[in-house]
């Protein structure tokens, strides 16, 4: 960070002025300690870098959550000039459309305490989960697949998986148009058909909660979400499917890059210009993966709400389960936002980040769009999660983005060196007071708190620089991992 020109704007921002070959600023939300913690890695220079990328707007922004990542940093923000920009697979990364949905209960608190055990053994039991596992439902062929991902969360209603009022509570109506099947690789077909419906494995997680703190009472009461409400979070995305198209599509964007002409700071940046071929084929892959990844949680609440049900003898009815919201991390889209006082089409990146539109943002779901967007931010599985919903300020100063969640603050190989020999799974409930389940050791030792920022400092910066507001504080009660 030494060699990074930083300079203070405010108590929550700071700005990097262009060198060398940046086209625009590079600009930082953080606190003191959240910079401080990131003072080891890449990731400032990582801004830096993807300032220089031909056709980039505004500047090159970076959430309070930001760390190294490949190419872009994770909790980066870019948005580039529908017309003389660039698409560039870093921008969005591996696993597209990783997100996270929240669903309320009618349970209260007193309901579960005694079978948060028991909760956590039936969705352990009945959800896929971990490294390269299968998933709830075997799509059958290639043409059923190609349904599936050109149309998302409904393939998965339209099968039993959840009810259509879900798609009303979903980021795009669970659904990104533009999707092309004849652009996915043949081996994402291969990877990502035998997924669908699972949980998979890193910091990907299904969470039973307590709403346990309230900020804004008459917003969290619409949302269903009153103080001592459960609800269960999943955070999972596009499995194999998305994973191969980033893998595959990076070569193709190397390709495109010296063809092109494009100078690259670092070759994790390749990019092709937006209407150039090679970049029709990497959106028409990228929008499918993201209605698989769409999918793929919703067929996972619909199990998850069986098994609740099971598990704490309950009906349908009487348990009152309800899709809150569902929100994209990692995705490229197009949008319009204003520019120097004028409205221009522009292709926003947001990898690990959220979309944090306004109040009365035609864009918003009809429910919710006097509210501002509903926003969900995983913490870690000891601490906390929060709701928040986006404001005016965000979209002026982020391309209406946020945060999206804790942050990294030490890498899984420092944790499995720091975390030797402990017996994580009893001290997560003596400590935490949360019942932890995981098809693998690794899953926990790479992901206890210790790995993560906290994620109240996060989302209190962004409330104080007036991006987004908090709604309500979740505490985990189990966590069930890969």
């Amino acid at each position: 960070m030494a060699d990074v020109p930083l300079r203070r704007i405010n108590d929550h921002l700071y700005e990097i002025p262009p060198t060398g070959g940046m086209l625009v600023p590079g600009r930082i939300y953080a606190s003191d300690a959240l910079m401080e913690s990131s003072r080891n890695d890449e990731s400032l220079q990582q801004v830096m870098n993807v300032a220089h990328l031909p056709g980039i707007v505004g500047a090159s922004l970076a959430m309070p959550d930001f760390h190294w990542g490949y190419g872009f940093p994770i909790g980066g923000v870019a948005a580039f000039d529908a017309e003389k920009g660039v698409v560039s697979p870093g921008g969005v990364g591996y696993d597209i459309n990783c997100g996270v949905r929240l669903v309320r209960t009618n349970l209260m608190l007193d309901d579960v305490k005694d079978r948060i055990r028991d909760i956590a053994r039936q969705i352990f039991r009945d959800i896929p989960a971990g490294v390269g596992s299968d998933g709830t439902i075997k799509v059958k062929d290639r043409p059923e697949g190609a349904r599936l991902v050109t149309e998302g969360a409904r393939w998965a209603v339209e099968r039993g998986y959840g009810s259509p009022d879900d798609l009303l509570h979903i980021e795009e109506g669970g659904r990104l148009a533009g999707a092309d099947p004849e652009a996915v690789p043949a081996r994402a077909w291969e990877r990502g058909l035998p997924q669908v419906g699972s949980l998979g494995s890193g910091n990907h997680f299904i969470e039973l909660q307590v709403v346990e703190e309230v900020f804004r009472p008459e917003v969290a009461s619409r949302l269903g979400l009153d103080r001592g409400t459960i609800a269960f979070a999943i955070h999972s995305g596009s499995r194999g499917f998305g994973h191969q198209v980033c893998e595959e599509s990076l070569a193709a964007m190397v390709r495109a890059s010296a063809k092109y002409g494009i100078p690259l700071p670092d070759r994790q940046l390749c990019c092709a210009p937006l209407g150039s071929p090679e970049a029709a084929r990497y959106l028409g892959a990228m929008f499918a993966a993201a209605n698989f990844a769409f999918a793929n949680r919703q067929v996972m609440k619909g199990v998850a709400e069986r098994a609740l049900a099971r598990a704490t003898g309950r009906s349908a009815d009487d348990l009152g389960a309800r899709l809150v919201y569902d929100v994209c991390h990692n995705i490229a889209k197009f949008e319009t936002h204003e520019v120097d006082g004028v409205a221009r089409k522009l292709c926003v990146h947001r990898k690990g980040a959220t979309r944090a539109l306004p109040p009365g943002d035609p864009l918003i779901p009809e429910a919710y769009r006097d509210l501002g967007q509903p926003v969900l931010v995983p913490g870690d599985m000891g601490r906390a999660s929060f709701l928040l919903v986006g404001k005016a300020r965000a979209a002026k100063e982020t391309f209406a983005s946020t945060c999206h969640g804790a942050g990294r603050r030490h890498s899984r190989t420092a944790m499995k060196r720091m975390l030797k020999g402990r017996d994580l799974v009893r001290e997560m409930l003596e400590k935490h007071g949360v019942v932890v389940m995981a098809h693998s050791r690794d899953g926990i030792i790479e992901e206890m708190p210790e790995a993560y920022k906290n994620v109240t400092e996060v989302v209190d910066v962004m409330e104080k620089a007036g991006i987004s507001d908090k709604v309500v504080r979740l505490r985990p009660l189990a966590c069930i991992k890969g």
